[in-house]
């Protein structure tokens, strides 16, 4: 598979029709596989909670657009360090480290991010979402 602009605008357009608005495509070669990677189109105005992965970390490339990472403390439930994210820019990606409470918002119409994590998919639970 070629990742190229075609993909990734078809993707957008998926992404500006879901409600959620945001689309993903996994990349993972087979079922069997049990790494996750995903390319995730996201919209402004997309709400993704606040929430940790405890088994794995988690690596955020952006590929096109503007993407904001924003990192919680869990005690005090506020936004201890936020960073911007865009291709050709000081940072471009982030690895959040497992567990740590963390959102993303899109800041740009056509924003796509790559993801990747350790192990299988599995679901967040209400205990690995935050609430403020």
């Amino acid at each position: 598979m070629v990742i190229n602009n075609k993909l990734l605008d078809e993707l957008t357009e998926q992404a500006k029709i879901n409600l959620r608005l945001r689309q993903s495509l996994d990349l993972r070669n087979t079922p069997e596989d049990l790494s996750q990677r995903i390319l995730n189109a996201i919209e402004p105005g997309s709400v993704v909670p606040i929430h940790r992965h405890r088994k794995s970390s988690e690596t955020i490339l952006c590929i096109r657009g503007i993407l904001i990472v924003e990192f919680y403390d869990e005690l005090e439930r506020i936004c201890t360090e936020s960073v911007v994210l865009a291709p050709n820019s000081v940072a471009v990606a982030v690895n959040i480290p497992i567990g740590q409470w963390h959102s993303v918002h899109a800041e740009e119409i056509g924003t796509v991010i790559l993801e990747a994590k350790d192990g299988k998919y599995e679901p967040t639970g209400p205990e690995d979402i935050l609430t403020l």
